[in-house]
Order: C-alpha cells, then sequence, then structure tokens
C-alpha cells in the first residue's frame, strides 16, 4: 500500500514549537512500522535553516519534496507584514493544481493567502491576526472563532496548540478517530477539544467553583447520550438557572450545550461506525439521534460524508 506523503515546509526563524506540531503528530503514528505516513521537512530557503531559539535545521529536502506530496503543510510563517518568498508560493500552487492538499497552521494562514489558495474559502488563523488576514486577502471569509477550518483542498487552523487539533483532523480523516484518540493519548492532548479559540483571548477562563460538579454532571451526559437530554433539566441538576448555566457551560468550553452535545453524539456515532457492524438504525438510537435519517444529515454536515461511506472507509471489514 502505497504511503500517504507529507511534506512539511520549514524556513529561517521558524519556532521549533511550530514546526514540532506536525511532526509530532504524525511522528506518532510513524513509530508504527506498518504506518501509511511518510514525512519530509522540506527547506523553503536552503538545506540549513536558523530556528527562532538559534540552533540549526538540517534537512536534506527541498521545496522539490512538495512535487511528491500528497498534503503539504505550512506550520507558521515569520511575520503577516511580510511575504514569502516567491518559489515557496509557486510551489504551493502547483501543488494546489495538482489537486494536493494544503494545509497552513498558525500563521501559515497567511502564506497561503499570498499564494492565492484563500480566495473565495472560509479560514482562520492566530487570534490576533484574524483581522490582518482578513484585511490582507478580502476575498477570503475568515473565522475568527475557531481552533480550524477545514476548507476541503485548503485547511488552516488557529494559533500555537491548535496546530494539533488540526492535524489530529487530519489523522481523524485518514484513518479514524481510534488512531487520532491513540495518538492524542500518546501526546497526553485532548483528541478533540470543543469549542473555539475565542475562550483563549488574552487569558484563560479561570476556574469556579461549580467546574467540578459539571465535570461529574458532562461525564454522565455521556454515559447517557441514548436518552433526551433537556437543557432546563440539566441547569436543574446542576443547581444553577437556564441563564446561569447556559453562560457558564459558554465561559468552561467555548460552545453552546447544543453544540457540544451534538458533538459527543456524532464522536460516538464515529466510534460504532468504526468498531462495530450495527445497522444504522441502532447505531442512531444508541446516541440519541432517533433516527437513520436525523444522523445522516447532523454526520454529513459534520463531516462531509454520509456514515455509509465512512464505515467503508474505516471500518469494511466490519460493515454489515
Amino acid at each position: 500500500m502505497r504511503k500517504i506523503r507529507i511534506a512539511v515546509v520549514a524556513f529561517n526563524d521558524i519556532l521549533p514549537f511550530h514546526l514540532s506540531v506536525p511532526c509530532g503528530v504524525f511522528a506518532a503514528v510513524l513509530r508504527d512500522e506498518q504506518s501509511p505516513f511518510r514525512l519530509r521537512v522540506c527547506s523553503a530557503e536552503g538545506r540549513r535553516v536558523r530556528s527562532a531559539s538559534g540552533f540549526m535545521i538540517a534537512t536534506d529536502y527541498g521545496l522539490d519534496e512538495l512535487r511528491n506530496a500528497d498534503i503539504v503543510i505550512v506550520p507558521s510563517w515569520r511575520s503577516a507584514e511580510e511575504r514569502p518568498p516567491e518559489p515557496l508560493l509557486e510551489a504551493l500552487r502547483r501543488a494546489a493544481a495538482r489537486g494536493k492538499r494544503i494545509v497552513g497552521l498558525c500563521m501559515g494562514a497567511f502564506v497561503l493567502g499570498h499564494a492565492g489558495l484563500l480566495d473565495g474559502r472560509r479560514a482562520t488563523t492566530h487570534w490576533f491576526a484574524t483581522d490582518e488576514l482578513a484585511a490582507c486577502f478580502p476575498t477570503a471569509e475568515v473565522d475568527p472563532d475557531v481552533l480550524y477550518v477545514d476548507a476541503g483542498q485548503v485547511v488552516t487552523s488557529a494559533g500555537a496548540a491548535a496546530g494539533i487539533d488540526c492535524c489530529l483532523h487530519l489523522v481523524r480523516q485518514l484513518l479514524g478517530s481510534e488512531a487520532a484518540n491513540r495518538i492524542a493519548r500518546r501526546m497526553v492532548v485532548s483528541p478533540f477539544r470543543h469549542g473555539g479559540q475565542a475562550q483563549f483571548i488574552e487569558q484563560p477562563v479561570p476556574s469556579m467553583a461549580g467546574d467540578e460538579r459539571m465535570a461529574k454532571l458532562l461525564d454522565e451526559v455521556r454515559r447517557k447520550l441514548h436518552q433526551p437530554q433537556n437543557l432546563d433539566e440539566i441547569a436543574v441538576r446542576a443547581a444553577m438557572s437556564r441563564r446561569s448555566f447556559t453562560r457558564h457551560f459558554r465561559q468552561l468550553t467555548g460552545s453552546s450545550f447544543g453544540d457540544w452535545l451534538m458533538a459527543q453524539r456524532l464522536s460516538e456515532a464515529q466510534r460504532l461506525l468504526e468498531t462495530t457492524g450495527l445497522p444504522l438504525d441502532r447505531i442512531a438510537s444508541a446516541v440519541g439521534l432517533g433516527s437513520p435519517v436525523t444522523l445522516r444529515q447532523h454526520f454529513q454536515r459534520a463531516f462531509r460524508t454520509s456514515p455509509a461511506n465512512y464505515r467503508r472507509t474505516f471500518n469494511a471489514g466490519k460493515a454489515a
């Protein structure tokens, strides 16, 4: 089976953390001898580039390697004001023209924008630069609130650690949620963070007295996804008014209770599709979505594929 080839672009003054994000996520998979991935770090500025921490990064691969890649990742960029070198932009355009997937993490979204790859697409970047991204590339639809945006061929993420979320999303699409979960556990990070980057602007939301009670309540909800979950009843069980619960929940998670609950139900549906041969009506019932029609609608909206296609991709051996 041909390996999925991933090219990660390095450049002078790159922050080591930004480079390590895609390398770390995919290296966790590469430890398996049967890994479908082959990762190459490709320099945009010579075989030796200087990191922002002062040490040198050497690689045998240059921009020519982008021709051989299935996925090209630009992990960041030096500055929103600096136009990237034309050879890099042209290499990205050629890769996109060949149908390759292009990923811009954090400030890497600006590199994709200069290459013309954000025109007419949704995109995001680090929260402090979203206004600048929108001003530089007015035909892009910049979403300042999300951790990453999957616009099909082009994927962008918010700042720093949101690149981990984005890369795990790619693994989830390519290998399934269980593989992404294993990598997340190995890296000691959440396999899927709910909410957007708005919760991280300026400072994290401080811990509140009801957090422990809330955590226990949400664990119970996860265990009983098949049951109806009424917001008013949940608020009472949390010893809050509906309004206080809604505000507190959004502060803690960055999303509404309804959006969080739907994400939990769809995540469990993914797991059941991957690991069982249960028919769709039983999966829909098990996750609290009632009917296969409702499950298909929400699954298609969230993952841009049908439950049947997802099962064929990730669970052909157990498909009913």
